[in-house]
C-alpha cells in the first residue's frame, strides 16, 4: 500500500492509525510518498492529500474528481467528513489484502504440526476434491491429536470446521458446491470458495486448470483456461468484484461469497449497485489473477 500526500499533511497520521486498526494486527508494508507539485499529483493519481493506493489503485476514487494538491475529505456513513476513510470503510475495501497478509503471516509463524496438517489437507483436496478423513497420522509424531491441530487451524481462519469438527473449508477449497468450479490437471475437480481462490488454486499447485463460474447478475457462464502459465478468459470482457461485508470475522462469512466473476464491468456495476452495503472494487482479469497468485502462489512452498 502507498499513501500519497503533500508535505506535513496532518491526516496522514490519522490514516496510518486507522489502517493499523483495519488490518487487525496484520503487518503490511505502507509506503509514504510526498507529492510536491500538481504535475506529480496528476502522474501518480493523487486526488487530494492523503490518497491511499492499494496495489496501485485508489479504492476510494470518485468519478470525475481531478488530481489535486488540496486536502482530501472522506465522507463517513453518518454523513460527516474528515481527512481519512473510516476504519469500517478501510476494513471493507482491504478485506482480501488482509486475508492475504494474514495467511502469509500465519504460515511464517505456524508450528510444525499445524503446517503439516494444513499441507496434508490442501494436497488431499488437490488429489481428490475432498479433505482427508483424519490428520491424526500426520501429526502423531508431534505428540498431538488431529482434533487439537484442526481446532487451532480453525481459530486462525486457515480452515473452517463444522459443528462435528469436520473440515468444510481449507482456503482456497470448499467441500460444499459454490459457483466456482476448478478442474485441475489430472482430472480432479474441486470447488473454490470464491473467484480469487479459484484463480489462485493453479498457482498454488503449479498445475494447469479450467475454471468455470457464473455471473450472479445474468446467470451467464464464465470460463478461465490456464495452461503453461498463460490464461484465456471467455468472455474476454470478464471482471471480478472484490470486497467484503462490514463487521469483520472469518473470510468464509465476510467476503467469500462477495468475490464473484462477471461477464463485463457493466454487469459487475449493476450487482454492486444492488448491494450498497458491500464496498469493494472491480478488477480486470489480469489484476484478479495477480491477486490470486499473491494470496496462494507460495502457500505450499517449503
Amino acid at each position: 500500500m502507498e499513501i500519497l500526500h503533500v508535505p506535513d499533511c496532518p491526516s496522514v497520521r490519522v490514516l496510518r492509525e486507522r489502517l493499523d486498526v483495519a488490518m487487525a494486527g496484520v503487518v503490511v508494508e505502507v509506503v509514504l510518498r510526498v507529492v510536491r507539485d500538481a504535475e506529480t499529483a496528476a502522474a501518480v493519481g493523487m486526488t487530494g492529500s492523503p490518497t491511499l493506493l492499494v496495489d496501485g489503485v485508489d479504492p476510494f476514487a470518485e468519478p470525475g474528481v481531478a488530481p489535486s494538491m488540496s486536502c482530501r475529505l472522506y465522507r463517513h456513513a453518518d454523513g460527516h467528513l474528515d481527512g481519512a476513510p473510516s476504519v469500517a470503510r478501510l476494513s471493507e475495501v482491504l478485506g482480501p489484502k488482509r486475508a492475504s497478509a494474514a495467511l502469509r503471516d500465519w504460515r511464517a509463524r505456524a508450528a510444525p504440526a499445524e503446517r503439516a496438517a494444513h499441507e496434508a489437507i490442501l494436497r488431499s483436496f488437490a488429489a481428490t476434491g475432498a479433505p482427508p478423513a483424519t490428520v491424526d497420522q500426520v501429526v502423531a509424531s508431534f505428540a498431538q491429536t488431529g482434533d487439537q491441530v484442526l481446532a487451532r487451524l480453525h481459530d486462525a481462519d486457515v480452515i473452517r470446521l463444522d459443528a462435528a469438527g469436520r473440515v468444510q473449508v481449507a482456503y482456497p477449497f470448499s467441500t460444499a458446491p459454490t459457483p466456482h468450479r476448478v478442474r485441475l490437471t489430472g482430472g480432479t475437480e474441486a470447488y473454490a470458495m470464491c473467484a480469487i481462490d479459484a484463480l489462485g488454486m493453479p498457482a498454488m499447485l503449479g498445475v494447469d486448470a479450467v475454471i468455470t463460474s457464473t455471473d450472479p447478475t445474468n446467470g451467464q457462464p464464465i470460463t478461465v483456461t490456464i495452461a503453461a502459465g498463460r490464461s484465456r478468459w471467455d468472455p474476454t470482457s470478464a471482471v471480478v468484484f472484490v470486497g467484503a461485508r462490514p463487521g469483520g470475522g472469518a473470510s468464509a462469512q465476510t467476503c467469500c461469497d462477495v468475490l464473484n466473476m462477471f461477464t463485463d464491468r457493466a454487469s459487475a456495476e449493476t450487482w454492486s449497485r444492488a448491494h450498497p452495503n458491500l464496498h469493494g472494487e472491480i478488477l480486470d482479469s489480469a489484476d484478479a489473477e495477480t491477486l490470486g497468485r499473491r494470496i496462494f502462489g507460495g502457500l505450499l512452498a517449503r
